[in-house]
């Protein structure tokens, strides 16, 4: 089995059935069968595509991204999603790295690809306005590929907070085992249609927002405007979205946005960024729907663990491991730790990456026994909820003592004043590290350094408290939430 076939046999069931929802205009299970298999034939005709050739998607959200990664598949090439934010000379590194010879692109992005083709003249582009509508193509399914399970499908470029971006190979069957799991744990069906907000280049959306709804025959409503989030919500009403999956502020700014109508929301998930409490507790105060955290990374394809639909959810826990995934927390030798202490977050199962590409040290770092490794710190309670604390190069010693950002980061989230905060560790030459602290205010609203200093210490031990806050109109992030704590160390010596 691989993506193409059961992808395929999705498009012969359904057939005229809206698989995507545009604004206005509805695109057929048909519609992207025609396309993809037309494209497919270009690839090895027209370019000279082999099995295991990669193939750069850099596309903003948008329907034909749907029938690029189809086409890409059939004709037995590896998908590389390109993140559509980044500027040209990130972009030539992932191309270079991944031996990519074809880019599929849109008019949008034209002045950066003309950049790209000026350093490498031998890329060859395509852009998907040329795609012919499915009207004037003949019946054509696709899931005629060859390639295994085993066999590479898709490369996705972690958003490299340490150094250059490394590809994680993503197999059929890692994608196929994951969208099973996920499948089962959200009980998803024919009749669920999936609100897309976040950039389809994503792990999160690739599994969640695009495979998924298509192998259980779902749809796909790809919003395409998020500003002002009272359009999110709209579009969602309008085409009878069911689930969500997005991220802490999205939530947030849909709460805010929220006048009381009715939507058609059975469940929410967040993901991509730690959930914090009071976004949590604002949103399902307001809206009424489940809003569910779950975690995963990219090297896992990427869903690791969920809280249960049916409850119980636990306020600050990512949930426990979605079916056939293992979660175990160990310490640096690789023993497995017990309930209630603290460790790495590992990862085993169907789901974890063939390794990086071309990248055999790093992989042997990411890999231990079987198990990889997250970099998450976090443990497992009694009942066998995960918990994470922090990011493993984020943790700080103050004192020789484990100080968690994460934690100082949801106490900033009760201050009424404070929108969002971010906390990082600064050199110290008496107590290690001492926590800083980046606030960004809510619209008219107040604060002093010593005001936010004062709030914490009533909620925190002395030594987590940050000696400074410093304030910045909006938190560097990368293109699905994550706050960018190497750019806020930049910031500040």
């Amino acid at each position: 089995m691989n993506l193409a076939v059961a992808l395929g046999n999705s498009i012969r069931r359904e057939g005229s059935k809206t698989a995507v929802f545009w604004g206005d205009e509805l695109y057929s299970y048909d519609h992207f069968g025609r396309q993809a298999a037309w494209l497919a034939t270009q690839l090895k005709a027209r370019w000279g595509l082999q099995e295991g050739d990669r193939v750069g998607v850099w596309l903003k959200n948008r329907p034909e991204f749907i029938s690029v990664l189809l086409a890409i598949l059939e004709a037995g090439g590896v998908a590389v999603p390109i993140n559509n934010f980044l500027k040209p000379e990130e972009v030539k590194h992932i191309l270079a790295d991944a031996g990519i010879q074809i880019l599929l692109t849109e008019q949008a992005m034209d002045a950066s690809v003309q950049s790209l083709m000026r350093d490498m003249p031998g890329l060859q582009t395509f852009h998907v306005e040329e795609l012919p509508h499915s009207s004037s193509l003949p019946v054509s399914f696709i899931g005629e590929a060859k390639r295994l399970s085993s066999d590479l499908a898709v490369i996705i470029y972690t958003s490299g907070t340490t150094g250059k971006p490394k590809g994680a190979m993503l197999s059929h069957g890692n994608l196929l085992h994951n969208v099973e799991s996920c499948r089962q744990v959200l009980e998803a069906v024919q009749l669920d249609r999936f609100a897309v907000l976040l950039p389809m280049f994503h792990s999160f959306m690739l599994c969640v927002g695009i495979l998924l709804p298509l192998s259980v025959g779902g749809s796909i409503v790809i919003v395409r405007s998020l500003h002002p989030p009272k359009n999110i919500l709209h579009e969602i009403k309008c085409h009878g979205a069911t689930i969500l999956p997005a991220i802490p502020q999205l939530f947030r700014a849909l709460s805010t946005a929220f006048e009381g109508q009715e939507l058609p929301l059975r469940l929410c998930l967040s993901g991509a960024a730690p959930l914090p409490a009071e976004i949590l507790r604002e949103f399902t105060a307001k809206l009424g729907i489940p809003l569910i955290e779950g975690y995963g990374l990219s090297e896992a394809s990427p869903v690791v663990s969920l809280n249960p639909i049916r409850g119980p959810w636990r306020t600050g826990s990512i949930g426990i491991p979605i079916p056939d995934v293992e979660v175990s927390v160990q310490d640096d030798s690789g023993q497995i730790l017990p309930d209630g202490t603290a460790g790495e977050i590992c990862v085993r199962g169907g789901n974890v990456m063939l390794g990086y590409w071309n990248q055999p040290k790093e992989t042997a770092k990411a890999i231990r026994d079987g198990w990889l490794l997250t970099g998450d710190i976090g443990y497992r309670d009694t009942d066998g909820y995960l918990f994470i604390t922090d990011r493993k190069k984020d943790m700080l010693l103050v004192n020789g003592i484990n100080v968690y950002p994460r934690e100082i980061e949801e106490v900033l989230y009760q201050m009424g004043a404070i929108k969002e905060g971010a906390v990082i560790g600064r050199p110290d030459p008496r107590k290690g590290e001492q926590p800083v602290a980046f606030a960004v205010l809510n619209p008219g609203a107040q604060a002093t350094e010593r005001e936010i200093i004062d709030f914490l210490r009533t909620k925190l031990a002395d030594y987590k408290v940050p000696r400074h806050i410093h304030f910045l109109n909006a938190l560097p992030r990368n293109a699905t939430g994550k706050v960018l704590k190497t750019e806020l160390r930049g910031m500040h010596p």
